[in-house]
């Protein structure tokens, strides 16, 4: 299935060069270059900030998807919010609250403050009106991949895993990166997230045959009949089985 209108919306050339591609790796522009020319003709840079409009785009077309296959369910898709504000994580709160109240400061030193995390796109459902929403999945927005990026996801992940009290969250990201092996690096990690999505999944793979290396043609091939690595339009489905 192509991938929906908010990716083709973001995608574009920056000085000639994929807003997706790293400028340092042929096989990168060379890839990217081809989505691009699958999804359509070449068109400008696209928004200042790609990865807001990936977040944005993201929330949206989950909002949408999943009041559609499940209306009996109350959703909430949002960005940026605290953990804390979920059923499961509430208790961070009180945490918290002791922690900026301690004027010794020991608290601070000892435990720390950076469980209270605020993944890219949250999923909530509304179970009971008078308690905070169960946190059904977590998503983290990448639109490209690199180091700093896979331990941020890794690091969410431990948090959410670790800290919760109650159901465990859908943990997943979603990317537009066009390295395979970069994929990888998240994919095929130690079980922080369920799996990886890609938001233009069939493009990547076309275009992965069409301008990818051999090495990079395998890397893909692994991680998708490994289900590590999948397409973004299943996930609402997958969220409401």
């Amino acid at each position: 299935m192509s991938a929906p209108d908010f990716v083709r919306a973001i995608l574009g050339l920056r000085r000639g060069v994929p807003n997706n591609a790293d400028v340092d790796s042929e096989t990168s522009k060379r890839i990217a270059g081809e989505m691009l020319r699958l999804l359509g003709a070449a068109r400008p840079a696209g928004p200042a900030d790609p990865g807001t409009a990936l977040e944005e785009g993201v929330r949206d077309h989950l909002a949408v998807e999943l009041a559609a296959r499940d209306p009996a369910r109350v959703w909430k898709v949002e960005r940026r919010r605290l953990i804390s504000d979920f059923e499961q994580y509430r208790h961070l709160a009180r945490l918290d609250r002791l922690i900026r109240e301690d004027g010794t400061g020991t608290l601070a030193v000892e435990i720390g403050r950076d469980y209270l995390i605020r993944p890219d796109v949250t999923v909530g459902v509304v179970v009971d009106p008078d308690r905070p929403p169960i946190l059904h999945a977590a998503v983290s927005c990448k639109w490209t991949i690199r180091s700093d990026r896979v331990q941020n996801i890794r690091h969410e992940g431990v948090i959410l895993t670790r800290h919760r009290r109650g159901r465990q969250p859908h943990i997943v990201t979603v990317t537009v990166e066009p390295l395979p092996s970069r994929i990888a690096a998240i994919a095929r990690g130690t079980g922080e997230v369920d799996a990886v999505y890609h938001a233009a999944f069939e493009e990547l793979k076309e275009a992965t045959r069409i301008a990818g290396t051999e090495e990079q043609q395998r890397v893909l091939d692994e991680l998708v009949r490994q289900d590590r690595l999948k397409d973004f339009v299943e996930l609402a489905a997958v969220l409401t089985l």
